[in-house]
């Protein structure tokens, strides 16, 4: 399988694509570095099986040879965490929505499977958990910024899912639920890394809201099992898969899990939404998947505990610390 990655230089497309090529399948990086890291391809080195090559995936020219040339196009590239999705809204929907078009008309093309990566976010407010692939949406006011990830996302679904009704393109959507694991840095807002780096500096652990808001955290090795499995299986086009774990948290147990999983000093500092954004902020208090269709289709079980990914977090994290404060979201990179 000749495989192209968008958005491959960044947390779990790096993942996915050590994995592919573990698996002798070739794999090219699409990046523009705006959020992504060169340093997370490191293990893998220019030659007959992996390429990459520093691009926007909304450059249609530059696109166009790299998906006729591939077999299956994973489409990663997006606007990541919430921080910089309360901070650029306009970058976030032009982002997720025009590189999606562009890869999805391309593939129609030349005839190329897709795999699109959309969000739990998708789902919104509801309350009714677990999250069904199937259940409705209840997205918040357009007054809150955080909505439009959310919006975007469900755009890209429906032009995906449009695609393959009236185009007949080989389309495969997933949700992804809250991925965390070795890479993931906390310059964009990610919780995890964010409270590992605060607890291994015994710095203040910053908990936005009350912290009773639950969610359910998945190892990127996991995740990347899924998405190879789904483009591998025959019959899975045309359908939305989530892709998660069922061990819910609340984020104050979290804290208190990475506090003693670290022998930190850190305390707990809870600061209201208003103040850590800058604005209001709309949050749902639970985000829990349905994985009964994954689960039907591929055998899909998540293998890795919670405990053991925080304590994976914790070892990246000792040994690539981040410059700065841990709480000064501004001063990492």
């Amino acid at each position: 399988m000749k495989a192209l990655i968008t958005g491959g230089a960044g947390f779990i497309g790096s993942h996915l694509a050590e994995k592919l090529v573990q698996q002798q399948h070739s794999v090219t990086v699409v990046d523009d570095l705006s959020t992504g890291r060169a340093q997370n391809l490191a293990k893998l080195h220019a030659g007959p099986d992996f390429e990459f090559v520093k691009a926007n995936a909304c450059d249609a020219d530059l696109m166009a040879p790299l998906i006729e040339s591939c077999d299956i196009v994973f489409h990663l590239a997006a606007a990541v965490g919430v921080k910089l999705i309360v901070e650029k809204p306009v970058h976030t929907i032009q982002t997720n929505i025009h590189g999606t078009e562009t890869i999805l008309d391309l593939a129609s093309k030349h005839r190329k499977k897709v795999l699109i990566t959309s969000t739990s976010e998708v789902y919104g407010k509801s309350e009714k958990v677990p999250f069904r692939e199937e259940d409705d949406t209840v997205l918040g006011s357009t007054m809150f910024s955080r909505w439009s990830y959310a919006c975007s996302k469900a755009i890209d679904e429906f032009l995906a899912l449009a695609y393959h009704d009236q185009f007949g393109l080989e389309v495969i959507i997933t949700r992804l639920f809250n991925t965390i694991g070795p890479r993931q840095v906390g310059q964009y807002g990610m919780v995890v890394p964010r409270f590992v780096q605060a607890a291994l500096a015994n710095e203040p652990i910053n908990i936005y809201g009350t912290g009773k808001q639950t969610r359910c955290f998945t190892y990127v090795g996991d995740v990347v099992d899924a998405l190879i499995a789904l483009v591998t299986t025959e019959g899975t086009e045309g359908r939305v898969y989530n892709i998660g774990s069922t061990e819910e948290v609340t984020i104050e147990e979290l804290a208190n899990m990475i506090i003693a999983r670290t022998n930190s000093s850190s305390r707990k500092n809870y600061i209201p939404y208003q103040k850590a954004y800058g604005r209001p902020f709309d949050d749902m208090l639970r985000r829990v998947p349905s994985l009964e269709r994954i689960r039907r289709t591929i055998g899909y079980q998540p293998d890795t505990d919670l405990n053991q990914t925080l304590d994976s977090v914790i070892k990246w994290c000792k040994a690539n610390p981040l410059p700065g404060n841990p709480n000064d979201l501004s001063s990492q990179t």
